[in-house]
């Protein structure tokens, strides 16, 4: 459990600079920041504008007269004064009465042993006494002690906001506030007043059923963290298990793929190594065929040029039965005829509609039905 020191620490600490608090101001969530802070942090802010708390993100309406007009936050401040009379209670701390009124060397001023809470004054055992027989009533005189700030806390914050020297006495319930006899008898005559410790009493109740519930549901809150945590770890799991199969089951697809396209590659090389050996076959045969027909065509010309008409004569039926071998052979005829090439593409378009790596289902527990993301498909 939090020690009271812990408690005051924690409730006098402002959220955004992380320092005592200074003129803390309450928002409608409790929350109490420094003026100073708020100023800084909504300084865009005009009244009658929504703003968000900077802890719980609480939204509020500015006030009509600004942040300044926000609620006081009475206890914080209350804390703070204890805080202070309780930072310096060392068996060193001088009377803060004998220090002002002393001109000599403060080693010389009585330590303070008592403390004033109504003046919030350190003093020593000489000054304290007039304390214990004011006018209006003594004052609460506390002496110092480790146990100080817990005292402090318990008996603080009993002066009358209207009438200072007065101690507040009942609750209007009406108003909601703290009175004393004189509000009582001028501004809250015909109120629905209790005594305080009656008041207090009731409310100590209800406050000790709320805190009952804020616990229970706190308890909740931490469990259900605890299982989210959980949760958001399985689904890790899942995930990177379903990322690494789609992957794998991309890679299966890309390698059938890369082989289909192997196999259609390949049968085109084969297809053009083929064809490569026909056109050198023909090739072939109409070289052979010219060289033996312009041979002859060379031969049979310079027997016509130079020759005698014996050498034609001897020569003739030769050169004619060779033209006759060579025009029967005729090379002509021999054609290069190249394979006709046809390539139907699949319909790629359709591809996606046809579910191949698979089909992604998302689930969310408690929902009837299933949300399917889509297929996907290379």
């Amino acid at each position: 459990m939090a020690t009271v020191a812990s408690v005051t620490t924690d409730l006098t600490t402002c959220a955004v600079c992380l320092d005592l608090l200074d003129n803390p101001k309450s928002l409608p969530c409790l929350h109490a920041f420094c003026l100073k802070c708020l100023e800084g942090i909504f300084e865009n802010k005009r009244p009658g504008n929504k703003a968000l708390c900077p802890v719980c993100r609480n939204e509020f309406c500015i006030p009509p007269a600004g942040l300044g007009g926000l609620q006081h936050h009475f206890f914080a401040h209350l804390l703070l004064d204890v805080h202070k009379a309780a930072k310096d209670k060392s068996d060193e701390s001088p009377c803060e009465v004998c220090f002002e009124e002393s001109c000599t060397s403060s080693e010389k001023i009585p330590t303070a042993t008592m403390y004033c809470v109504n003046c919030k004054q350190k003093l020593c055992k000489q000054c304290s006494k007039p304390h214990r027989r004011m006018k209006g009533g003594g004052h609460q005189i506390k002496r110092l002690s480790a146990a100080m700030e817990k005292e402090l806390i318990e008996l603080s914050g009993c002066a009358c906001d209207k009438h200072k020297d007065e101690q507040v006495k009942l609750y209007c319930s009406d108003c909601k506030e703290n009175i004393c006899l004189i509000c009582s008898a001028v501004n809250h005559r015909n109120h629905n007043c209790t005594e305080i410790a009656e008041a207090a009493a009731d409310f100590r109740q209800t406050m000790d059923d709320d805190g009952a519930r804020i616990l229970l549901a706190i308890s909740t809150l931490r469990e259900q963290s605890r299982e989210m945590e959980q949760d958001k770890d399985k689904f890790r799991c899942e995930l990177d298990d379903t990322w690494n199969m789609v992957l794998a089951t991309g890679d299966i697809i890309k390698r059938s793929v890369d082989d289909q396209v192997h196999e259609v590659l390949s049968e085109l090389q084969k297809v053009e190594s083929e064809n490569a050996k026909k056109t050198d076959n023909v090739e072939e045969s109409y070289q052979i065929a010219l060289v033996s027909m312009e041979s002859y065509h060379a031969c049979a010309t310079e027997l016509l040029d130079k020759g005698q008409p014996c050498d034609l004569t001897r020569a003739a039926s030769e050169l004619h039965d060779r033209a006759t071998e060579l025009l029967g052979k005729d090379a002509a005829t021999v054609k290069y005829q190249p394979p006709r090439l046809t390539f139907t593409p699949a319909d790629v378009t359709q591809v996606k509609y046809l579910g191949v790596v698979g089909k992604l289902t998302i689930t969310t527990e408690g929902e009837p039905d299933a949300y399917i993301c889509g297929d996907i498909g290379v």
